[in-house]
């Protein structure tokens, strides 16, 4: 098979969270451990940090990447979900995996994936295990899928676990209250392993020291940081608290002494994160005059924060290109628009997205006003063509959403 083959395949015969939903969520690591053997365990000679979180995972890891390639080492990267490729899951130093090495990688084990029905997400995982073992990296950078507990990178023993934050999503998987949800993300606290700590609220910060102490696992809550240098060349406001929890990490692996660290390294590498990373969708500027603006939050959590920057920027008339998936909470996500603003609704193209006509309907109980479109191409190119050079156009509420706006650029 081709590449566009090999990925076509793997998109529409395995089951996949981020495109079916429910259905794809597997309860326990069952799968992944037998994949893991199958593999002869790649993950028993690679160095990890493990990052788990409701939001801020990836910033947090693209962050931690760049500073570890700043310090001279070779380094994993493992994220999801991707926005244009596939292969942006899966990284060395900022450098997308191979097609060849997916192609070959699936066309060598494909019997026994299908043979053993695995999901999307563990293939997905044993591939970047078995590619960062065959590439001899130095470290992995390995943010979780959804959860922590049952995920399938929790086969993982890391030199530090990190928990970015706790919201209320994916509920319908992880539990209904920030409780319970820290008890799932909590799952990737390991037996004398340090655990970094990005937020925290009274209800989680108690869950995260009873699982730290339980398992002997020294923890750092790294919101309590004082006086740290946090300049980023990312420029979500979201992101002081994620530079916060990267700075914190830096310290304890330089505590931990498997690597070091200066802190020039960590200075230039939180400057140039896009550069060498490749981060897309974060508060990403894509064009000016009008400023077009997409990002990546999609739940109550990170959109109150991205929000607030939005209505805090400089522009005569707000143009909100607005999709969402259908697992939301509507009423908690469209309370937090502006109604100072001109909307396109839309859906994104993949089978959670959530209908138009529902989308406006529900949103102008919320006094939001616009027009609906067919798709998102037709929605940003209907802002586009509306919009004055001092406007400004927004593009987001799904990570799919922004994919196809990426994709327009």
């Amino acid at each position: 098979m081709t590449y566009k083959e090999t990925a076509e395949w793997m998109f529409e015969k395995l089951p996949m969270y981020q495109q079916q939903g429910k259905t794809a969520y597997r309860k326990d690591l069952t799968n992944t451990l037998l994949l893991a053997e199958h593999l002869r365990n790649p993950e028993k000679n690679l160095k990890f940090i493990h990052i788990a979180g409701t939001n801020g995972k990836g910033s947090t890891a693209h962050t931690l990447t760049s500073i570890l390639m700043e310090a001279d080492y070779k380094v994993g990267l493992f994220t999801s979900p991707h926005l244009k490729d596939f292969r942006e899951r899966i990284k060395i130093d900022g450098k997308e995996i191979s097609e060849e090495y997916v192609i070959e990688f699936i066309a060598t084990n494909k019997e026994f994936f299908e043979h053993n029905n695995l999901s999307f997400f563990e293939m997905t995982t044993g591939l970047a295990l078995q590619y960062f073992k065959a590439e001899k990296v130095d470290i992995v950078v390995m943010e979780t899928g959804m959860g922590g507990r049952l995920d399938s990178t929790n086969i993982i023993t890391p030199i530090v676990s990190v928990i970015t934050n706790i919201g209320l999503d994916h509920v319908q998987f992880l539990g209904d209250t920030l409780g319970k949800i820290a008890g799932e993300k909590a799952g990737i606290i390991k037996q004398d392993i340090p655990v970094v700590i990005g937020e925290y609220t009274s209800e989680t910060k108690t869950v995260f020291e009873e699982i730290a102490k339980k398992r002997n696992a020294p923890i750092y809550f790294a919101s309590d940081l004082q006086n740290a240098a946090l300049e980023s060349d990312l420029k979500g406001a979201y992101q002081k608290a994620n530079m916060k929890t990267v700075k914190q990490t830096v310290a304890v692996i330089n505590h931990g002494g498997q690597l070091k660290i200066s802190d020039e390294a960590c200075k230039l590498g939180m400057l140039s994160v896009v550069r060498n990373t490749g981060l897309l969708g974060r508060w990403q500027v894509l064009q000016q005059n009008p400023t077009v603006i997409c990002d990546t939050a999609h739940n109550k959590h990170g959109l109150t924060i991205v929000l607030q920057q939005l209505q805090e920027s400089t522009f005569d008339n707000l143009h909100i290109v607005l999709g969402l998936v259908n697992d939301k909470d509507l009423e908690e996500i469209l309370s937090l628009f502006p109604t100072n603003a001109k909307y396109y609704f839309c859906s994104p193209n993949i089978s959670r997205g959530l209908d138009v006509l529902i989308l406006a309907q529900k949103a102008a109980e919320f006094s939001l006003v616009g027009n609906s479109f067919s798709s998102v191409s037709d929605a940003y190119k209907a802002a586009a063509s509306q919009a004055l050079p001092t406007d400004l156009i927004y593009a987001g509420g799904s990570t799919f959403v922004v994919a196809e706006i990426l994709n327009i650029f």
